[in-house]
Protein backbone atom coordinates (compact mmCIF):
# COMPACT_ATOMS: atom_id res chain seq x y z
CA UNK A 1 0.00 0.00 0.00
CA UNK A 2 1.16 3.53 -0.64
CA UNK A 3 2.30 5.31 2.51
CA UNK A 4 0.68 8.49 3.77
CA UNK A 5 1.97 10.92 6.38
CA UNK A 6 -1.62 11.16 7.66
CA UNK A 7 -2.37 9.01 10.68
CA UNK A 8 -5.55 7.20 11.61
CA UNK A 9 -6.20 9.92 14.22
CA UNK A 10 -5.95 12.59 11.48
CA UNK A 11 -8.58 10.89 9.37
CA UNK A 12 -10.80 10.27 12.40
CA UNK A 13 -10.67 14.00 13.24
CA UNK A 14 -11.51 14.93 9.63
CA UNK A 15 -14.48 12.55 9.62
CA UNK A 16 -15.77 14.05 12.88
CA UNK A 17 -15.31 17.57 11.51
CA UNK A 18 -17.26 16.76 8.34
CA UNK A 19 -19.97 14.94 10.30
CA UNK A 20 -21.22 18.36 11.40
CA UNK A 21 -21.94 19.65 7.89
CA UNK A 22 -23.91 18.62 4.82
CA UNK A 23 -24.33 20.13 1.34
CA UNK A 24 -28.04 20.70 2.03
CA UNK A 25 -30.19 20.87 5.17
CA UNK A 26 -31.43 17.39 4.21
CA UNK A 27 -29.71 14.21 3.01
CA UNK A 28 -28.99 15.13 -0.62
CA UNK A 29 -29.25 11.43 -1.51
CA UNK A 30 -33.00 11.76 -1.06
CA UNK A 31 -33.12 13.93 -4.21
CA UNK A 32 -31.76 11.25 -6.53
CA UNK A 33 -32.27 8.01 -4.65
CA UNK A 34 -28.61 7.98 -3.59
CA UNK A 35 -27.41 7.34 -7.15
CA UNK A 36 -23.79 8.02 -6.24
CA UNK A 37 -24.01 5.07 -3.84
CA UNK A 38 -25.92 3.00 -6.37
CA UNK A 39 -26.37 -0.74 -6.41
CA UNK A 40 -26.86 -3.09 -9.41
CA UNK A 41 -30.64 -2.85 -9.04
CA UNK A 42 -30.63 0.87 -9.90
CA UNK A 43 -31.47 1.83 -13.48
CA UNK A 44 -28.48 4.23 -13.67
CA UNK A 45 -26.03 1.88 -11.93
CA UNK A 46 -22.64 1.42 -13.50
CA UNK A 47 -20.01 -1.14 -12.47
CA UNK A 48 -17.47 1.68 -12.25
CA UNK A 49 -19.46 3.39 -9.52
CA UNK A 50 -17.44 3.66 -6.36
CA UNK A 51 -14.63 5.72 -5.02
CA UNK A 52 -10.91 5.49 -4.29
CA UNK A 53 -9.87 5.93 -0.70
CA UNK A 54 -7.19 8.54 -0.16
CA UNK A 55 -3.75 7.32 0.91
CA UNK A 56 -4.02 6.07 4.48
CA UNK A 57 -7.80 6.47 4.66
CA UNK A 58 -8.21 2.69 4.70
CA UNK A 59 -6.97 2.79 8.32
CA UNK A 60 -10.48 3.90 9.33
CA UNK A 61 -12.24 1.05 7.53
CA UNK A 62 -12.27 -2.71 7.71
CA UNK A 63 -12.52 -5.19 4.86
CA UNK A 64 -14.93 -7.09 7.05
CA UNK A 65 -17.45 -4.22 6.97
CA UNK A 66 -20.65 -5.61 5.51
CA UNK A 67 -21.58 -2.40 3.66
CA UNK A 68 -18.55 -2.13 1.36
CA UNK A 69 -17.14 -4.06 -1.57
CA UNK A 70 -13.34 -3.73 -1.65
CA UNK A 71 -11.02 -3.90 -4.64
CA UNK A 72 -7.27 -3.42 -4.72
CA UNK A 73 -5.95 -1.70 -7.84
CA UNK A 74 -2.37 -1.20 -8.92
CA UNK A 75 -1.25 2.39 -9.37
CA UNK A 76 0.59 1.22 -12.49
CA UNK A 77 -2.59 0.05 -14.22
CA UNK A 78 -4.63 3.20 -13.67
CA UNK A 79 -3.91 6.91 -13.91
CA UNK A 80 -2.34 8.05 -10.66
CA UNK A 81 0.49 10.48 -9.92
CA UNK A 82 3.99 9.01 -10.45
CA UNK A 83 4.62 9.34 -6.70
CA UNK A 84 1.88 6.78 -6.01
CA UNK A 85 3.56 3.36 -5.94
CA UNK A 86 1.76 0.15 -5.04
CA UNK A 87 -1.89 -0.62 -4.39
CA UNK A 88 -4.90 1.62 -3.83
CA UNK A 89 -8.32 0.72 -2.51
CA UNK A 90 -11.48 1.17 -4.59
CA UNK A 91 -14.69 0.76 -2.60
CA UNK A 92 -18.38 0.49 -3.52
CA UNK A 93 -21.54 0.45 -1.43
CA UNK A 94 -23.32 -2.91 -1.24
CA UNK A 95 -26.65 -1.43 -0.26
CA UNK A 96 -27.00 2.34 -0.70
CA UNK A 97 -29.96 2.95 1.62
CA UNK A 98 -28.14 1.19 4.45
CA UNK A 99 -24.83 2.97 3.92
CA UNK A 100 -23.67 4.30 7.33
CA UNK A 101 -23.28 8.01 6.66
CA UNK A 102 -20.80 8.45 9.52
CA UNK A 103 -18.38 6.08 7.73
CA UNK A 104 -18.52 7.61 4.26
CA UNK A 105 -15.09 8.24 2.68
CA UNK A 106 -13.84 11.81 2.42
CA UNK A 107 -14.47 12.14 -1.29
CA UNK A 108 -18.11 11.15 -0.71
CA UNK A 109 -18.43 13.66 2.11
CA UNK A 110 -17.03 16.59 0.11
CA UNK A 111 -18.89 15.86 -3.14
CA UNK A 112 -20.15 17.70 -5.25
CA UNK A 113 -17.14 19.94 -4.66
CA UNK A 114 -13.60 19.19 -5.79
CA UNK A 115 -10.31 20.79 -4.81
CA UNK A 116 -8.59 22.51 -7.72
CA UNK A 117 -5.32 24.38 -8.04
CA UNK A 118 -5.29 27.60 -10.02
CA UNK A 119 -2.04 29.31 -10.95
CA UNK A 120 0.88 28.99 -8.55
CA UNK A 121 -0.79 26.46 -6.27
CA UNK A 122 -3.78 28.59 -5.27
CA UNK A 123 -6.37 26.14 -3.90
CA UNK A 124 -10.06 26.69 -4.64
CA UNK A 125 -13.20 24.55 -4.58
CA UNK A 126 -15.08 23.94 -7.81
CA UNK A 127 -18.13 21.99 -8.90
CA UNK A 128 -16.97 18.43 -9.58
CA UNK A 129 -16.20 18.03 -13.29
CA UNK A 130 -15.47 14.29 -13.43
CA UNK A 131 -17.50 12.31 -15.98
CA UNK A 132 -20.21 10.54 -13.97
CA UNK A 133 -22.45 7.58 -14.89
CA UNK A 134 -25.40 9.43 -13.34
CA UNK A 135 -26.79 12.96 -13.10
CA UNK A 136 -26.21 14.69 -9.77
CA UNK A 137 -29.09 17.13 -9.18
CA UNK A 138 -26.84 19.40 -7.10
CA UNK A 139 -24.48 19.93 -10.03
CA UNK A 140 -27.23 19.96 -12.66
CA UNK A 141 -29.22 22.62 -10.80
CA UNK A 142 -26.23 24.60 -9.53
CA UNK A 143 -27.73 24.08 -6.06
CA UNK A 144 -27.27 26.56 -3.27
CA UNK A 145 -24.97 24.69 -0.90
CA UNK A 146 -24.72 25.28 2.82
CA UNK A 147 -22.07 27.89 3.60
CA UNK A 148 -20.76 25.83 6.54
CA UNK A 149 -20.34 22.79 4.27
CA UNK A 150 -18.32 24.81 1.76
CA UNK A 151 -16.01 26.30 4.40
CA UNK A 152 -15.53 22.95 6.17
CA UNK A 153 -14.76 21.24 2.86
CA UNK A 154 -12.15 23.86 2.03
CA UNK A 155 -10.57 23.54 5.48
CA UNK A 156 -10.34 19.76 5.06
CA UNK A 157 -8.73 19.87 1.62
CA UNK A 158 -6.34 22.61 2.74
CA UNK A 159 -5.21 20.21 5.47
CA UNK A 160 -5.13 17.12 3.24
CA UNK A 161 -2.87 18.65 0.59
CA UNK A 162 -0.12 18.87 3.20
CA UNK A 163 0.36 15.19 2.42
CA UNK A 164 2.66 15.12 -0.64
CA UNK A 165 0.73 12.20 -2.16
CA UNK A 166 -2.62 14.00 -1.96
CA UNK A 167 -1.00 17.22 -3.18
CA UNK A 168 0.28 15.34 -6.23
CA UNK A 169 -3.20 13.92 -6.87
CA UNK A 170 -4.93 17.31 -6.74
CA UNK A 171 -2.24 18.86 -8.94
CA UNK A 172 -2.65 16.05 -11.49
CA UNK A 173 -6.46 16.33 -11.50
CA UNK A 174 -6.26 20.11 -11.87
CA UNK A 175 -3.88 19.85 -14.82
CA UNK A 176 -6.11 17.27 -16.52
CA UNK A 177 -9.19 19.50 -16.21
CA UNK A 178 -7.31 22.43 -17.70
CA UNK A 179 -5.83 20.32 -20.49
CA UNK A 180 -9.22 18.82 -21.40
CA UNK A 181 -10.84 22.26 -21.40
CA UNK A 182 -13.46 21.37 -18.81
CA UNK A 183 -15.47 24.26 -17.44
CA UNK A 184 -14.01 25.30 -14.09
CA UNK A 185 -16.67 26.93 -11.92
CA UNK A 186 -15.30 28.13 -8.57
CA UNK A 187 -17.66 27.72 -5.64
CA UNK A 188 -15.16 28.94 -3.05
CA UNK A 189 -12.00 30.96 -3.46
CA UNK A 190 -10.53 32.65 -0.37
CA UNK A 191 -9.42 35.53 -2.60
CA UNK A 192 -12.98 36.08 -3.89
CA UNK A 193 -15.23 36.61 -0.83
CA UNK A 194 -18.07 37.66 -3.13
CA UNK A 195 -18.61 33.98 -4.00
CA UNK A 196 -19.70 33.23 -0.44
CA UNK A 197 -21.74 36.41 -0.17
CA UNK A 198 -23.84 35.23 -3.10
CA UNK A 199 -24.97 32.14 -1.17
Amino acid sequence: MIKSILRKADYRAIYRFLDRVSPLPCDCGSLCGALCCGTPEDSQWDEKMGIYLLPGEDKLHSKSDDWLIWNEDSTEEYVFPPSWKGKVFFVKCKDAPKCPREKRPIQCRTFPLSPHFLDEGHLVLIWDTDPLPYVCPLIRDNAKLNRDFILATYTVWKHLVRDPLILDLIEMNSEEREKEGREIIPVYDPLRPELLKSL
